[in-house]
């Protein structure tokens, strides 16, 4: 097996170095130059190579790779031209993927997976509101809950909302006017379908790494011609699942061909209004991430699109044509021409805006990880369809997918959500219960009031009654006390 990509022919044969290949690179060029046909070739040769590949399909023409292409003039005029004498056409082992769960087997990651800092990301959340959000991952964690979907992180705002004096007291200042910012974003990405990205079965990086019984390495397309239409979760997706390579990946040093390539296509989205700190986390990645055998490419129309800390790291670059309309193109042209190694036949910055379709300057990483001389570059037809797979083949794809059935179907077990409705559930039942006890003993109370008001008047009553018939007696009794005196006097008399 080749331990070289061909790329195409110019001054010389042009050719990638799989031992170089997770040094990282860039594709760049305006739109219609031919920066997916250099995304196509370079996935073809690295899946021959055994190494798997993922990238984002954002315009749909990807797909084509599940087919075998077919013969077409053009195509076979620029194999001659740059002697590729061994061509021939040939289908891909492609496992298409998608967030929506429509076009592809769904791919899901965890609320927790994901984490508060490319969730504020995701949500536009200033800091106030991203210290909340940590917050509300915090008493998740420690009170062994967990955040699987968005009903989970919701149901936990809502309690925090209804204990904000508790925990304030505990963490810091939290309001329920940032509860509310945060609960409403939610509301924004749930409508754009960002409820079926967060769940489980969540993606395993395994299934992503996957090579045929033939040796060759799986190409996993993620359709986004609707993702990129929510470019933030485009974004964040593409920044979760970059992350998750790299703290889930063992240390393999430089291998003598990458262990996965990820593809970036429209790259500048992840950068647009991102701050320093996200910028600087990216930057690290990057740098980082090659020691883990992950090979990075950014896809992108202007190399300014990609931040000066991270276009230094990508060692092997294919530039398609730019135009210099204005200002800020003739400035992107000059720092296209710059981060080449000059070629003394080749006027770098002029040949930029005279490239045609398929053509481009290309320059690799060569011994020792030196940048090769930029030579102009007649690109290699691919080998697979150029233009979509229908929808009966994309069909057919999928039904004889590797991993066909582990995720289609969504699981959803006891989390947050469910934990804290039981607890509000409890807590109402012993608040109607406390409330039920306390009206009883206020009855009770309010029965001993009005008997102890009752009480005196019937003493009242009573006394009254009984002078009276004292009276009554000691009057009887006088009455009858004299009358027998006057008796017993006139019978002595007598």
């Amino acid at each position: 097996m080749s331990q070289q990509l061909f790329l195409g022919r110019g001054a010389i044969d042009q050719h990638l170095s799989l031992k170089l290949a997770n040094r990282h690179g860039l594709i760049a060029g305006a739109t219609g130059t031919g920066k997916t046909v250099s995304l196509q070739i370079l996935a073809e040769g690295f899946s021959e190579a055994g190494v798997p590949v993922f990238m984002a399909d954002v315009k749909g023409d990807l797909s084509g790779m599940s087919q075998a292409g077919v013969s077409k003039d053009f195509l076979e005029k620029r194999a001659a031209t740059i002697g590729l004498d061994d061509y021939k056409y040939s289908q891909y082992p492609v496992v298409f993927w998608d967030v929506f769960g429509e076009q592809g087997h769904p791919v899901r990651t965890t609320i927790s997976e994901m984490g508060p800092i490319l969730l504020s990301r995701q949500l536009g959340l200033n800091d106030t509101q991203e210290g909340v959000l940590t917050i509300a991952f915090r008493l998740a964690d420690e009170d062994g809950m967990l955040l699987l979907d968005l009903k989970d992180l919701r149901e936990m705002l809502s309690f925090m909302s209804e204990n904000t004096k508790d925990i304030s007291g505990r963490y810091g200042n939290v309001t329920t006017a940032s509860i509310g910012a945060i609960q409403r974003r939610l509301l924004t990405l749930e409508t754009q379908g960002g409820d079926k990205f967060f769940g489980e079965p969540a993606l395993r990086l395994q299934d992503l790494m996957r090579t045929t019984y033939d040796g060759r390495g799986q190409v996993n397309i993620l359709a986004s011609d609707n993702l990129i239409r929510a470019p933030q979760l485009y974004a964040t997706f593409m920044l979760w699942l970059m992350s998750e390579l790299f703290e889930e990946l063992p240390e393999v040093g430089d291998p003598e061909k990458p262990k996965l390539v990820f593809f970036f296509d429209e790259a500048h989205l992840l950068f647009d209004d991102a701050p320093k700190h996200l910028v600087d986390r990216i930057a690290q990645v990057v740098k980082l991430i090659r020691s883990k055998g992950v090979g990075i490419y950014f896809v992108t129309q202007n190399p300014l699109d990609v931040p000066d800390e991270v276009l230094g790291q990508l060692g092997n670059r294919i530039q398609h044509a730019l135009r210099a309309f204005t200002p800020r193109d003739q400035k992107a042209v000059r720092v296209a021409a710059d981060t080449f190694r000059a070629n003394p036949n080749l006027k770098t910055a002029e040949v930029i805006t005279q490239l045609g379709v398929g053509e481009a300057l290309t320059s690799t990483l060569g011994e020792k990880g030196v940048p090769g001389i930029v030579e102009r570059t007649l690109i290699r037809p691919p080998s697979s369809r150029l233009g979509p797979a229908t929808p009966d083949e994309r069909k057919a794809t999928l039904a004889s997918s590797p991993v066909g059935g582990t995720y289609d179907t969504t699981i959803d077990r006891e989390s947050a959500y469910e934990i804290l409705q039981k607890r509000r559930a409890e807590l109402e039942a012993e608040r109607a219960e406390a409330e039920k006890a306390a009206t009883a003993e206020k009855e009770r109370k309010e029965r001993e009031k009005a008997e102890a008001r009752a009480r005196p008047k019937a003493s009242r009553r009573q006394g009254a009654t009984e002078a009276f018939i004292k009276s009554m007696v000691r009057q009887v009794g006088r009455t009858l006390g004299r009358e027998l005196i006057r008796g017993i006097l006139g019978s002595i008399k007598r």
